[in-house]
């Protein structure tokens, strides 16, 4: 990973995915002795929220819409 002109890193989007980072997130930066730690920024999560973010569009299913629709309404 290398550091750009402006100063900015990519995190890898395992990383992001693994710690509950999505786009727009606002983090913070961190000195921590000698090494820099990346958090989510102001009011902290809670365990759901980033729970369902970082499960936020993995699943899959072998149904139809309409036979998903119908599971969902109770047809």
């Amino acid at each position: 990973m290398k550091l750009n002109s402006k100063g900015q890193v990519t995190i890898p989007a395992d990383l992001r995915r693994s710690h509950g980072f999505v786009e727009g997130d606002e983090v913070e930066v961190i000195a921590d002795g000698a090494t820099l730690r990346i958090v989510h920024a102001g009011r902290e999560a809670s365990r759901g929220r980033r729970l369902v973010e970082r499960m936020r569009g993995t699943a899959s299913t072998s149904m139809s819409t309409d036979e998903l629709m119908a599971l969902l309404r109770d047809d």
